[in-house]
């Protein structure tokens, strides 16, 4: 198999719903990041800004992350029906 086969430049979801997507993952994981903190620490505060600081982060990385797997072919099936 060639590997240019299993890459293509042609995006297969639009860009408006990988950012939907990584926005809405991302509340859910600020939710369980500052749960957590919140229980380490014992300080809302201290748990807020962690969840916010690793989350923003993880946000920017996981968009690029999904839109380059949105490049890759492996897997998807080009004639589904």
């Amino acid at each position: 198999m060639k590997l240019a086969r299993l890459f293509t430049w042609s995006p297969h979801q639009g860009q408006l719903r990988a950012i939907v997507k990584t926005l809405c993952y991302r509340l859910f994981m600020i939710m369980i990041t500052v749960g957590v903190a919140w229980i380490i620490t014992g300080s809302g505060t201290d748990a807020v800004s962690i969840g916010i600081v690793t989350n923003v982060t993880k946000t920017f990385t996981y968009y690029l992350y999904e839109r380059m797997w949105d490049h890759i072919t492996w897997g998807i099936d080009p004639n589904p029906n």
